[in-house]
């Protein structure tokens, strides 16, 4: 299993596990399927949205290998 990096699109985390879509809503990312987002770091669109990246990744790892 690919593992997700705070340095990936946001679309290429989708690729990998669509369902991590759920993810990163709850962790406050309501607009994953904006244009941005297609084009947007995940560490990006955590800074713009204030949610620690770290804690993030290691979230979407956790999900990704369930």
């Amino acid at each position: 299993m690919k593992e997700i990096t705070k340095d990936m699109l946001i679309s290429e985390i989708l690729e990998i596990n669509e369902e991590l879509a759920e993810v990163l809503t709850e962790a406050g990312m309501h607009c994953i399927g904006c244009a941005a987002a297609s084009g947007e770091s995940l560490e990006e669109a955590c800074e713009v949205h204030g949610i620690d990246v770290d804690e993030l990744v290691e979230k979407l790892n956790y999900y990704n290998e369930e």
